[in-house]
C-alpha cells in the first residue's frame, strides 16, 4: 500500500480548504498517496448537503455555509481539531461504511488513551462520552475516493453548539476534552490523531 501524505495547514479558511480538497479528489491518479489534513477553522457553521436549515435555531454573526458532504448542520472554529481524510476506497477495497467505523475507531482508541470512554451509535455517526458528542464525521465520495472527514472538540468555546442542533439532534450535549479534564491544544493532539486514523485505516505508519 502506497504511505499516505500528512499536511499540517494550522487555521485555514474553509471554503478555499474545500475547494483544494475536491480540486485534489477529482484530479487525484491511481498512483496518487492518500492524504491526511490537519488543521482549524475560523468559526464556522456547516451544512449538510440534504441538511436541514431549520436545525440553525437563531440568527449568528459568523458564516454558514452549506456543503456537500453528509450530515446536517456543526460547527468549526478555535480549539476544534479537523482531521480531512483523502482516500481512494478503490484502491484499499473498502466501502464508505468501513471507513467512518474506522474513523470512529481512532477516536476511540486515542480517547481511551486518556482514560476516556467513547462509544458510537449505530445510527449517529461519530463519538460520544456519556451521551454527549466529542466527535463528528461527514465525508463525500467522488470517483470511489473520499473528501471531508472528521473533528475533534480539543478546548474550543462550546456555546457555539447552542446556536444549532449538533447534527441535526435535538437537545444534543457537545463535550470536549478540556471539559473531561485533559489539558491540550490542537497542535499537540494531531500527531496522536494522525497516528490513530492510519492504524485503525490500515496505512503504512509514516
Amino acid at each position: 500500500m502506497i504511505t499516505p501524505r500528512i499536511h499540517n495547514l494550522g487555521c485555514a479558511d474553509f471554503q478555499t480548504t474545500w475547494q483544494n480538497m475536491r480540486t485534489f479528489t477529482e484530479t487525484r491518479m491511481t498512483t496518487t498517496p492518500d492524504e491526511f489534513w490537519l488543521l482549524q477553522h475560523p468559526a464556522t457553521y456547516t451544512l449538510g448537503m440534504n441538511g436541514d436549515p431549520q436545525h440553525l435555531l437563531r440568527p449568528i454573526a459568523i458564516p454558514l455555509i452549506k456543503t456537500d458532504r453528509g450530515g446536517q448542520i456543526t460547527w468549526h472554529g478555535p480549539g476544534q481539531l479537523i482531521a480531512y481524510t483523502l482516500l481512494d476506497l478503490r484502491r484499499m477495497n473498502k466501502g464508505i461504511r468501513t471507513i467512518v467505523n474506522c474513523l470512529e475507531a481512532a477516536v476511540v482508541k486515542l480517547l481511551g488513551c486518556y482514560g476516556i470512554v467513547g462509544t458510537t451509535l449505530p445510527n449517529a455517526p461519530g463519538v460520544y462520552v456519556d451521551g454527549s458528542k466529542i466527535a463528528s464525521i461527514g465525508l463525500r465520495v467522488i470517483r470511489g475516493c473520499t473528501y471531508h472527514g472528521l473533528s475533534l472538540n480539543i478546548n474550543p468555546d462550546l456555546n457555539f453548539f447552542s446556536a444549532i442542533n449538533p447534527c441535526g439532534y435535538s437537545g444534543l450535549n457537545v463535550t470536549s476534552l478540556e471539559a473531561l479534564g485533559i489539558s491540550s491544544d490542537t497542535s499537540a493532539m494531531a500527531p496522536a490523531l494522525t497516528a490513530a486514523l492510519i492504524e485503525a485505516i490500515g496505512h503504512p505508519q509514516v
